[in-house]
């Protein structure tokens, strides 16, 4: 085996092997012993579908937050976890070579965390790549050539817009609000407007799983004030009003690193357009926004939720890319 691409996300963690390409996509969820990190009792799917649900002694973990890792134990515990199972001992070598997705803004303190618990989760040689790279070169775009490109990635815990060109980053640009975020305001808002309190789940599914124009949703929760199970309809357009604002500050935000942007690059990232990736690229009315605030065409990724680990998978292939934007 010549290794795995790692995307350890906020809210999804995939993995892919150059020779069967993806081979893990699941929530960045865990279940632990409460005040035991140690053993995963589960992980993705299993772990993230007993969100509030979980019975006594019995703790739900997430090791990534804001893109990056907050606790060393259970990201450990995690990580090998998921080598566990997407590289099972019978088929792959324990201690294979990986290169892993990070953060285009991660702080040197933070790419050390990773590659800490890289290694002690049992990866032999772990190599870092920035996000927005690594989900460029999965959807086919070359970071070595003498051609700007410019990448928005709306995650789960960051959104980032970065311009590459010729083995270097020109400008980075990142923020705390993304795919979390959202979900937070259409939870509030559905406690506020309509009087029910949801899950996290529940205000997931109905952010990304939304109806379309003229469907409609049924949410299920509890009246805050009587206690009692209550059901509320939302339509698309609802929701797409609600979540608009928030979306909006976002792209303001990212939009800013224009300012940065090298005048003779500006041709480049006008004849190419803007690449959109993440979780995030997917919501309604998102490519509009970012065409109206950054003044380029816009081109969603064919997998938004896979090409960065994709990419990731591909440096196994190109060390060069790796060792060009690792510094």
């Amino acid at each position: 085996m010549r290794g795995l691409g790692i995307d350890l996300g906020t809210a999804n963690t995939v993995v892919g092997t150059p020779d069967s390409g993806v081979v893990l996509n699941e929530p960045s969820f865990m279940l632990v012993k409460t005040k035991d990190a140690r053993h995963a009792l589960a992980i993705g799917a299993d772990a993230r579908n007993l969100l509030g649900r979980t019975p006594v002694g019995v703790s739900s973990v997430r090791p990534v937050h804001d893109g990056v890792i907050v606790d060393l134990e259970s990201a450990r515990t995690f990580v090998a976890a998921v080598l566990d199972q997407a590289a099972p001992h019978r088929r792959f070598s324990p201690r294979a070579n990986a290169v892993m997705a990070v953060p285009a803004g991660a702080t040197p303190l933070e790419r050390r965390a990773l590659l800490e618990v890289g290694h002690e989760a049992g990866l032999r040689k772990v190599g870092l790549v920035p996000e927005p790279i690594a989900g460029a070169l999965g959807c086919g775009v070359n970071p070595m050539e003498p051609r700007a490109h410019l990448v928005v990635d709306i995650g789960g815990g960051t959104s980032e817009v970065t311009a590459f060109c010729f083995g270097g980053i020109l400008t980075n640009r990142s923020c705390r609000l993304a795919g979390d975020h959202l979900t937070d305001v259409l939870r509030q808002y559905l406690r506020t407007e309509h009087k029910i309190v949801v899950g996290d789940l529940t205000a997931e599914h109905a952010k990304i799983g939304g109806p379309d124009d003229g469907d409609s949703l049924v949410v299920e929760g509890i009246d805050p004030v009587t206690g009692h199970a209550r059901l509320v309809t939302l339509d698309g357009e609802e929701i797409a009003d609600v979540l608009r604002p928030a979306i909006t500050e976002i792209v303001q935000t990212l939009a800013t690193c224009l300012e940065d942007l090298p005048a003779q690059a500006v041709g480049d990232v006008m004849a190419e357009g803007l690449l959109a990736t993440g979780g995030g690229a997917m919501l309604r009315g998102l490519p509009q926004l970012l065409e109206e605030h950054f003044g380029v065409g816009v081109k969603v990724a064919e997998n938004p939720l896979t090409c960065v680990a994709e990419g990731a998978t591909a440096c196994l292939d190109h060390p060069e890319v790796v060792a060009a934007y690792s510094s």
